[in-house]
């Protein structure tokens, strides 16, 4: 008995069914009221020729309800129309996401838009033509009915793009690409689930670009404009592969752009793409190339229009001669005081160490303290001078005259810069043993406190003291 009962409750479940579908596709073909259908059908009709939703809100109240009031006694008595025409269907949406907008009544506007959701239902149902309509009727529910990014509007888009596959209409890409988007970050879809739609969003856009002639401008934008909310989880939910079909062809197009070589590199290599890979290897191996010839051009033209840093660059090579010509350029365009010292001094230490030319040497360090006061770098270059080139003053008493005048260049640094005081007292500390003797004074005649100068290029005047 049990089976007989379970038997004869699915029959009239089928029955309810099939009966609910018979009504929703009745047609006014063979309806008693089949003229009164026809006749509020072409009352009607007039009305909607060329308009949209929006001209619909702005009809005056009057016209919009006879030509709804009509629309309604028609859809009611043959909601298929006469069987090969959807149009109760379609009109029908216009009408009640009209009267969504005419209202402020939420209650109202839901009512509307459940309305709306089951016209595109019956025409499914009645008229088949599953993906187009199920994709017409997400992107309603995304942008007007209030379902926008929920899991049901997700299901119908997805459940659209199931069945029209790469036929899919472009309406449906932009729109799905945000509340996959969307749904995975509330923690609704996996990052396999959005990898799925995303590729066969991108399969539909990039097939019809090639194929559909008359849409596949529609489709370039929608897929360029899909792109962009994926943007926001990519790094996430996509690996190397995704990235290199993403950017490589990038790189090919431009393959003497440094930034665009770097940025790819970098962000294959942040996707997780193995830098012994062999596109990897060719993007570094392009970029180190790249920005080999970008510094290049960038310190020549560095050294061009800075005289100084082409001056100390020319050092560091070693062509001294050239660095003092950068640096009098150098001196000749600057205003500053201060930094005008400082290339005074460069020469004087080139001059002093590198090319032994002891009387330019001293005269440039000399002009260099006299630009910065306080500065005791100068005297001590000096006093080097002195101590170095003593040994070529001639008798041993003049050699260490020119001791006595390094150690007074040595103390003249000490009282004047506090920085350079530690070095000035180590230097006077051993050149002091150097100093005359008391004897070679007391042969010369020579008394301590007494003052002499120094022979040879020194020419300083010195007051004489003795090693201790």
């Amino acid at each position: 008995m049990k089976m007989v009962r379970s038997f004869f409750a699915a029959v009239a479940l089928l029955f309810v069914m099939t009966s609910n579908a018979a009504g929703q596709c009745q047609t006014w073909n063979d309806s008693p009221r089949k003229s009164e259908a026809e006749d509020a059908h072409v009352i009607y009709r007039p009305f909607l020729k060329g308009k949209d939703v929006p001209d619909l809100v702005k009809m005056d109240d009057a016209n919009f309800n006879i030509a709804y009031d009509n629309w309604k006694k028609a859809y009611e008595i043959a909601p298929a129309a006469d069987g090969q025409r959807p149009s109760h269907y379609a009109d029908g949406r216009l009408f009640n996401r009209a009267l969504m907008d005419r209202t402020t009544d939420a209650a109202k506007k839901k009512e509307y838009a459940a309305m709306v959701i089951r016209l595109y239902d019956e025409e499914i149902q009645c008229y088949k033509n599953e993906a187009y309509l199920l994709g017409r009727k997400g992107y309603d529910m995304f942008y007007y009915l209030g379902n926008s990014y929920s899991i049901e509007t997700y299901d119908v888009f997805k459940k659209s793009l199931d069945k029209g596959g790469k036929e899919s209409e472009y309406v449906i890409l932009e729109p799905m690409a945000e509340v996959v988007v969307y749904l995975y970050q509330q923690k609704k879809l996996t990052k396999e689930e959005v990898r799925a739609v995303h590729e066969k969003l991108t399969e539909v856009g990039e097939h019809n670009i090639k194929n559909n002639e008359r849409y596949g401008q529609y489709y370039k934008d929608a897929l360029t404009r899909m792109e962009a909310p994926f943007r926001k989880i990519e790094d996430e939910i996509f690996d190397c592969a995704f990235f290199k079909g993403k950017l490589l062809p990038t790189f090919k197009a431009n393959p003497d752009s440094i930034d665009i070589v770097k940025y790819v590199y970098v962000k294959l290599r942040q996707q997780g793409c193995d830098s012994t890979d062999v596109e990897l290897v060719e993007l570094r191996q392009k970029y180190e190339s790249l920005a080999s010839a970008y510094n290049a051009e960038v310190e020549a033209q560095l050294r061009k229009d800075n005289p100084a840093y082409d001056a100390n660059k020319l050092y560091e090579e070693g062509k001294y001669s050239q660095a003092l010509t950068r640096y009098r350029e150098a001196i000749d365009k600057e205003t500053d005081a201060s930094k005008k010292g400082d290339y005074y001094y460069r020469i004087a230490t080139i001059q002093f160490r590198e090319l032994r030319n002891f009387d330019s040497a001293r005269d440039n360090a000399r002009k260099a303290a006299s630009l910065k006061s306080g500065w005791g770098a100068p005297y001590m270059l000096i006093g080097d001078m002195y101590l170095s080139g003593s040994r070529s003053c001639g008798d041993d008493w003049n050699q260490r005259l020119a001791v006595i005048a390094a150690i007074d260049k040595y103390a003249q640094a000490r009282s004047i810069d506090g920085d350079v005081a530690n070095d000035a007292n180590k230097r006077i500390a051993n050149a002091s043993g150097a100093l005359p003797s008391y004897e070679d004074g007391h042969m010369r005649g020579i008394k301590e406190g007494q003052t002499a100068t120094v022979g040879c290029w020194i020419g300083e005047t010195v007051r004489i003291r003795f090693s201790k």
